[in-house]
């Protein structure tokens, strides 16, 4: 694992021959929204992101505000986050089961309703740390079910298969869209009015994506209702998963990723404050800038015209983002860490899609659920941990040394999933060929 190994890598994913037949051409980049369910998704889900990401720029301006520490704005993001730890797998076999369509309409209402409350609670200024907590435990366990089935459902939304990597693609960039317009919007928004607005403007958001699911035209999908004990279930899921190499390596991988990336996130409101002596702009603007990168990666993945490459490209962003990391959290120039912070996001977005969408080419049809299950488990359950992990030290160490630490981490794990490439491809190559990306072998 040294640096020479590291920059023949990175330079061989550059210009890798699988590349070749996968390159970026933008008459393909919204071929998904030929869909009419899915361009209905698409549109409603924008809206009610923009809002999600308000509520959370307010949501964690509020505990800074209410408490100026850096650990309750690591045990908030912990208690909103630590559901999916457990629950997820659980959703995934759910997801197996049942009409999927009915259960996004449920949680997307349940999420509706905790935003409501908290709206209600800062407008009545009456909101206190605990309610903050509570509701953010409520909504991570209505999210931990949520999410998984969401992804589990892209499929159902397409009426062309071979779509599914441009829908998967289609969905960053939204969610990056959204990333980037909502703290912006509510860092002006919290100046101008305060928190309580980004929380109302939240639950209206809702209304737009719940619309988007009721007018859809869904064909239940006959899953036939397994007989076996959830638990059953459940472990053939984990089985599954983890003795297949490539879907094993992939969740590792995510999960390192994830954990490294909640500090980024958690810890930006001291960077906003301490390091760079800015306020809710300053705040808005760097939790921006990653989404930046993020949408631009997400445009290219959805104008790629196959998965072939896919694979290395995931271990290679995740090089670069640990590089990144490393990179910010020992700048003091407000303009050079954003720039950072653009390319940490970008090199975040190419991994975390293209890990999505090489799970959902590979796994088995009935194992589709628990699969996008442990995967929401990786790069959404992992995070909790990394908030606690975050603000406990950066209270030890600082933040900035809390961050270069992860950064460091986050470079070893991409460079062990480098070198188990030759395996990947070996197990990937069959599955390939039998769903006709690759040429059969003469």
């Amino acid at each position: 694992m040294n640096v020479f190994y590291v920059k023949v890598t990175i330079i061989m994913a550059l210009n890798h021959s699988q590349l070749n037949s996968a390159q970026f051409d933008i008459k393909f980049i919204f071929r998904a929204l030929s869909s009419r369910n899915y361009r209905l998704f698409f549109s409603g889900q924008i809206i009610s992101l923009v809002g999600t990401w308000m509520q959370q720029l307010a949501m964690s301006w509020l505990v800074y505000r209410l408490t100026g520490s850096s650990l309750l704005l690591g045990v908030t993001a912990f208690l909103g986050q630590i559901p999916t730890l457990f629950l997820t797998p659980f959703a995934g076999v759910i997801s197996d089961r049942y009409n999927r369509h009915h259960i996004l309409i449920m949680a997307q209402s349940l999420e509706m309703l905790q935003t409501l409350i908290v709206s209600i609670l800062v407008l009545t200024h009456t909101i206190q740390i605990w309610h903050i907590l509570v509701l953010s435990f409520f909504l991570g366990m209505v999210v931990s079910f949520e999410i998984p089935i969401r992804h589990a459902f892209i499929i159902q939304m397409i009426e062309n298969k071979d779509d599914l990597g441009n829908a998967i693609a289609l969905n960053s960039s939204m969610f990056n869209a959204a990333r980037l317009i909502g703290p912006s919007i509510g860092g002006i928004v919290i100046s101008l009015i305060g928190e309580g607005a980004c929380f109302v403007l939240n639950t209206l958001s809702y209304l737009a994506v719940i619309f988007s699911l009721l007018v859809m035209r869904i064909t239940p999908k006959v899953n036939g209702v397994s007989k076996n004990h959830i638990w059953d279930d459940l472990k053939e899921g984990f089985i599954y998963a983890f003795r297949f190499i490539p879907i094993r390596y992939i969740l590792l991988l995510s999960g390192l990723v994830s954990f490294m990336t909640a500090p980024s996130q958690v810890l930006m409101p001291v960077f906003a404050k301490e390091v760079f002596h800015g306020g809710p702009k300053t705040l808005g603007f760097l939790l921006s800038m990653p989404a930046v990168g993020a949408l631009i990666a997400s445009i290219y993945l959805a104008g790629r015209k196959s998965v072939l490459g896919l694979v290395k490209m995931i271990g290679v962003a995740s090089v670069f983002f640990g590089i990144g990391i490393a990179f910010f959290s020992l700048s003091t120039i407000l303009w050079f860490s954003m720039m950072i912070l653009g390319l940490v996001g970008f090199a975040v977005m190419v991994q975390m899609a293209a890990s999505n969408t090489i799970l959902q080419t590979i796994v088995d049809e009935d194992k589709r659920g628990r699969i996008m299950s442990l995967y929401t488990v990786s790069f959404l359950g992992m995070a909790p941990l990394g908030s606690l992990f975050a603000g406990g030290l950066a209270n030890k160490i600082g933040a900035p040394y809390a961050l270069l630490l992860c950064g460091v981490l986050c470079f070893l794990g991409a460079v062990i999933f480098l070198k188990n490439l030759p395996r990947l491809r070996e197990k990937i190559r069959p599955v390939y060929i039998e769903k006709g990306i690759l040429p059969p072998i003469r």
